[in-house]
């Protein structure tokens, strides 16, 4: 399967693994700097959370999206 860079992304592809885990009843996404957010009572939740993070990400000035990056895992 081919990958391709996602608008916004520059240099290599990332590895593309499930954004959702469910751990102890509990749902849970993960964001690209390595990060579970939640706990979410069901995945639906949790999907509508991932989305609301994205909007806010969206929004959001270069300085917040700095202080963002610093938590991206290694």
């Amino acid at each position: 399967m081919a990958t391709f860079n996602r608008a916004g992304e520059e240099g290599s592809v990332p590895n593309r693994s499930g954004r959702f885990l469910q751990k102890d009843s509990y749902w849970y996404y993960t964001t690209r700097e390595g990060v579970d957010i939640g706990p979410f009572d069901t995945r639906a939740d949790a999907e509508v959370g991932v989305g609301e993070f994205i909007d806010f990400i969206c929004a959001s000035e270069p300085k917040v999206l700095d202080v963002l990056k610093q938590y991206r895992a290694a």
